[in-house]
């Protein structure tokens, strides 16, 4: 029998539900999807439980209908401006006289990096290795059956809130789904779009979702460096509206169908004034230039955000743009003016089978969800940590378990 991997990604404008069986390759085929708008979301977190759990429900039966499966555990997304990071370092001595190292070593020198201070109301929900360093020997990807007598490890580590994650957590479990796995939403858009080689030579991913953008910086092939931003498409869409006076509803239709970031090669037939729904017209011109000054700003903003100002050391690879917002005309090139770091627009990969709503950059999270539960198919599920007692969920999945009463 196939493997059914699902994943579920819970955004501010949209709930994204993929359902997709793994071949005998390996690959990932998809079967259904199942997309619909989001309520009771915003910046990324639930603010209405009873509205997001009902936009989660709906989007799980439309991909349910569409592939003839049942969704019983899904790979989630997590996002919002609760997401903080820190790089901490961890060390070990290998004890054994043959000074060999082996896996048990890894899970020390790993639970050594975790010992952070962290405040009450939150807990760790990445701990990840960037690189070990053996005897002094650095950028050693895995020390496994090498031999040293000290062994040190650099660990980026993310954190969220735990009130936030419990009411995602609750949405999910309420419509019958369990949760295989809670995954940072940029190193998900990341499986999606970035190659093998842009992770190693270093690449700055943003994703520009609808209420965050996420942004995440890949080196040596593994993750550098993380950051959500609460500045995204909605505050786009916020501004044409009162720019405009138009109804928020009808200023997001017009900047998906017309919009622009560079009004100044407008021709003259788009000099005209567009006519819309109860009667508005707006003038083209207003349209774009307002984007253009928005998405200016967030492009700055996303460099602030950078641990290094030396952008050309930290990422030669350059800047990778995706997510909904990545689709407005222009982007690309405005990129490369504003901020002068080599861009590109990041489509997602790596799927197929029923992919054609998939090739669009705002599901990469949705796909990368997928790759990401593809690359760890067979590990422990997130119920299976919490009900253990192990794992890099341990603090976090305790102190859940303690609010749902589980």
């Amino acid at each position: 029998m196939k493997k059914i991997i699902s994943a579920i990604d819970v955004g501010t404008t949209k709930i994204c539900t993929i359902i997709g069986t793994l071949d005998s390759g390996g690959n990932i085929q998809v079967l259904g999807v199942g997309l619909v708008p989001s309520h009771g979301m915003h910046k990324g977190m639930v603010v209405n439980v009873e509205e997001a759990r009902e936009s989660v429900a709906e989007s799980v039966r439309r991909a349910e209908q569409a592939s003839g499966l049942k969704v019983e555990s899904a790979y989630i997304g997590v996002t919002g401006r609760h997401i903080s990071s820190l790089n901490s370092h961890g060390v070990v001595a290998i004890p054994r006289n043959d000074r060999l190292v082996r896996s048990d070593d890894l899970k020390r020198v790993l639970d050594s990096a975790r010992q952070v201070n962290l405040p009450d109301d939150r807990r760790i929900l990445h701990a990840i290795p960037r690189g070990y360093t053996l005897d002094n020997q650095e950028r050693i990807k895995n020390p496994v059956g090498m031999h040293g007598f000290r062994l040190d490890v650099e660990t980026h580590i993310i954190t969220a809130a735990i009130s936030s994650v419990q009411n995602l957590v609750k949405c999910i479990r309420s419509v019958g789904v369990e949760i295989q796995d809670l995954i940072l939403e940029p190193l998900a858009s990341g499986e999606a779009v970035l190659t093998p080689e842009e992770r190693e030579v270093g690449i700055i991913l943003a994703d520009l979702g609808g209420g965050t953008t996420d942004i995440a910086v890949f080196k040596d092939g593994s993750i550098y460096h993380t950051s959500i931003i609460p500045v995204a498409g909605y505050q786009v869409t916020s501004d044409l509206s009162i720019g405009l006076g138009l109804p928020f509803e009808i200023a997001e239709a017009m900047k998906k169908k017309y919009g622009n970031v560079y009004p100044e090669v407008l021709t003259k037939s788009q000099e005209s004034t567009l006519s819309v729904e109860d009667g508005h017209s707006v003038s083209y011109r207003d349209l774009c230039n307002i984007i253009k000054v928005r998405m200016e700003e967030l492009l700055r903003l996303i460099l602030l955000e950078m641990p290094d100002s030396n952008y050309a050391s930290l990422a030669p690879a350059g800047l990778v743009l995706t997510g909904g917002c990545s689709n407005l005309a222009g982007l690309e090139a405005l990129s490369r003016q504003t901020i002068r770091v080599q861009t590109r627009i990041g489509e997602p990969m790596g799927v197929y089978g029923i992919t054609d709503i998939l090739h669009d950059p705002a599901h990469s999270t949705g796909v990368g969800l997928l790759l990401w539960g593809t690359r760890n198919h067979g590990r422990p599920t997130w119920e299976a940590k919490k009900k253990n007692g192990n794992g890099v969920f341990d603090g976090f999945m305790s102190a859940l378990k303690k609010f749902f009463g589980v």
